[in-house]
């Protein structure tokens, strides 16, 4: 049991700092198995993260983190939905759904790749160091340097220590999951890509419109011209990929701030996984 006394104490310890840890280490428990019990933690709320992202939903059902259009096709349909004439025109001849339809694949994409990023952190966190451990328990951000005092606690320090040595890997792997994934079907028998693709076509048709055209230039007469581009030309691959680990990491950062508000009511709910990662 002195192990599973490891995991639990030191998610405690995670909340109340590290100042009496060798005052306070139950059963002779040295700061090697404190940090083991920190790894656990870790391993714990990295995974619940990924596996939360990767279900139905994971992505497109939260706002938190939902994927929203690249900003420069945002940008085109505020504009056009700025203008009541241009609005209905978008809406009847189904470009405003093209918009819809790629911010929903796109978010199913990502929510296919989620599911991959365990492994990396679990990596990153077998070679967090005791230092770099005994850190983070203090709300610092480990450092290649040698450690300082924080100037004010960050509840959110393993998560920076995570993106810190995974995104670049987590890129590696997301970028190609994320582009077979933008072209499976995934919504309606259509992918990402093809959503995409449709968008622009779409919208190409959309500024050729002779309605299209005298709409923009009776409001530039009335003297509120609409500035549409003449196409879009975003990278929706690296977009993707960006903003699917912009809500990873989102994600596992509310983890690590469940774990320090309320220690122990955390590691009830996940006791199991505890047991099964100390004993397994």
């Amino acid at each position: 049991m002195k192990k599973l006394w490891c995991a639990v104490f030191a998610i405690i310890l995670i909340l109340s700092g590290c100042e009496w840890i060798n005052e306070s280490l139950p059963d002779g428990l040295t700061e090697e198995e404190i940090i083991e019990g920190l790894k656990t933690a870790l391993n714990v709320g990295s995974d619940s993260a990924s596996t939360n992202l990767s279900v139905t939903d994971g992505y497109y059902g939260n706002s938190l983190v939902k994927i929203p259009l690249p900003p420069e096709a945002m940008e085109i349909r505020n504009k056009i939905n700025g203008n009541a004439t241009l609005a209905w025109i978008s809406s009847t001849i189904g470009l405003e759904d093209k918009f819809e339809d790629v911010i929903k694949t796109i978010n199913r994409s990502a929510e296919s790749a989620a599911k991959e990023a365990a492994p990396i952190f679990k990596d990153a966190i077998t070679d967090l160091s005791l230092s770099q451990g005994l850190d983070i328990l203090n709300g610092i951000v480990p450092s290649d340097k040698k450690s300082t005092q924080a100037e004010s606690f960050d509840s959110t320090a393993a998560t920076k220590y995570l993106s810190q040595k995974t995104y670049v890997p987590l890129t590696d792997l997301y970028a190609p999951k994320i582009n077979a994934a933008l072209d499976k079907d995934l919504v309606g028998g259509y992918s990402a890509t093809e959503t995409w693709e449709s968008l622009t076509t779409k919208y190409n048709n959309f500024l050729s419109r002779p309605d299209v055209r005298a709409a923009l230039t009776a409001a530039e007469l009335l003297g509120k011209p609409i500035d549409l581009p003449a196409s879009i030309s975003t990278d929706l691959g690296e977009f993707s990929v960006r903003k699917a680990l912009d809500g990873l990491f989102y994600m596992v950062g509310n983890e690590e701030i469940k774990i320090r508000r309320d220690p122990l009511a955390w590691a009830e709910t996940v006791v199991g996984n505890i047991l099964e990662r100390v004993f397994g």
